[in-house]
């Protein structure tokens, strides 16, 4: 395995790499140390791009006769004014500077912000704009409370995995087909003409060029070249660090893709998501069985020839949340998922934090506890998924579990000591 370059060495090479180009880069000047500094994070999901599961009340009052299940659907019914509408008063509430302050008081220091392409751009789909400037206000809270943000393009043209949270629910992603790629690149560029320049620098510590492509139902070749021409996109403009979704498969598939030996390509770091709540077997598990889970998982996404941290995960042990796996599609827990069979009731094993027995505040606490054991161990950092819910999720939901004791304060703080053995 290639050894990871201490961050002096990266900032050499990087030197060496903008004397030798002939492009006008902007020297580095991102405030944050990658390589030492552990990510300790949290995502701002279901503000600028829906989430059924983190907002249903959105979609509960538009799908009082055809159902909307997505942004797209929503504002397919709506029409785009009508849409928007539905959408700003949303968009102004939804995150505050309070919050921004709440997660820095809480020993947080990194916040990661999905947007969707069509923030950006209209390419005949029925969606909204407007959110671009929440981003503004976003990076502004950032900066007022020391926190530090990465931008993540959340949904793609054409939709890069099928799932919801992408902006269009799908039976297969149609990204890569038709211009959606030189679309993406095109919004690329608008985010990283502003936000990759010196002046956002302090504050903007990398940008993730797509959440999860889905590897295994796209053509993994065009998902390289897509990945190598952002890169070198990105390059032109500055050496802002560009973060690669693993796509769905082991972050060492990506060893030696974008790496300096390949090309000096530097500042390249690898996103990998860790669920238990969207497989048959891991829903069936007994709590401890989920933290043994998280001792022997971390072998498969600790072996990247780069750096990388846990993009997204939370303290759900099952997928009782309610449209957690798309607007009223079920679960496994409760076999009301499609190819699932029953395993129990989801009673008591979500909603609020402070309604749940002591038992299930033990057992996602003990949970929480193993999982940051292990990526801090073991990677770069993390990135809980989500700083909030409107409060049905509240293994979803870290101000819920803040607020109950659920979530360590201080964040190192363990009250249930080491679990795994292994590291």
């Amino acid at each position: 395995m290639r050894s990871k370059l201490p961050f002096l060495t990266v900032l050499t090479a990087t030197a060496a790499l903008i004397s030798a180009t002939p492009i006008d880069l902007e020297p580095r000047k991102v405030a944050f140390n990658w390589g030492s500094t552990k990510l300790r994070g949290v995502n701002i999901g279901g503000w600028l791009v829906l989430e059924p599961f983190i907002t249903p009340s959105i979609f509960n009052a538009h799908s009082v006769t055809d159902e909307v299940h997505d942004e797209w659907t929503l504002c397919a019914k709506l029409g785009k004014q009508s849409c928007y509408n539905v959408l700003k008063p949303h968009w102004d509430s939804w995150v505050k500077l309070v919050d921004f302050q709440k997660i820095k008081n809480a020993g947080f220091n990194v916040v990661r912000i999905p947007i969707g392409y069509w923030a950006y751009a209209d390419f005949g789909g029925p969606y909204t704009s407007g959110q671009a400037p929440y981003l503004d206000n976003a990076i502004g809270w950032a900066r007022t409370t020391g926190l530090k943000v990465i931008i993540d393009l959340h949904g793609a043209p054409r939709s890069q995995n099928g799932f919801d949270h992408s902006g269009h629910r799908l039976d297969n992603p149609g990204w890569g087909t038709y211009s959606s790629v030189p679309q993406t690149h095109q919004v690329l560029a608008t985010i990283e003409n502003k936000y990759a320049k010196a002046a956002y620098q302090d504050v903007v510590i990398g940008i993730e060029l797509l959440n999860e492509p889905f590897l295994s139902k796209l053509d993994p070749n065009m998902v390289h070249t897509f990945y190598r021409d952002s890169y070198n996109n990105l390059r032109k403009i500055s050496d802002t660090p560009v973060i690669l979704h693993d796509g769905f498969w082991a972050p060492s598939y990506w060893n030696g893709f974008l790496t300096p030996s390949d090309n000096n390509a530097q500042n390249v770091i690898i996103d990998h998501h860790e669920y238990q709540a969207f497989d048959n077997g891991l829903v069936a598990m007994s709590p401890a069985q989920h933290r043994e889970q998280v001792c022997s998982a971390v072998s498969s996404y600790s072996t990247s020839d780069k750096w990388t941290f846990v993009g997204e995960w939370s303290g759900a042990m099952t997928d009782c949340a309610p449209n957690l796996n798309g607007y009223k599609t079920g679960n496994r827990y409760e076999g009301t998922f499609p190819g699932s069979s029953r395993v129990g009731s989801c009673s008591g094993k979500t909603g609020l934090v402070s309604a749940w027995s002591q038992t299930m505040k033990d057992d996602t606490r003990k949970y929480i506890e193993t999982q940051l054991d292990a990526f801090e161990a073991k990677t770069q950092g993390w990135m809980f998924w989500n700083f909030k819910t409107e409060g049905g999720a509240g293994e979803w939901d870290l101000f819920q579990l803040l607020n109950n004791g659920v979530f360590p304060q201080p964040i190192t703080s363990r009250k249930f000591g080491k679990f795994c053995t292994n590291f």
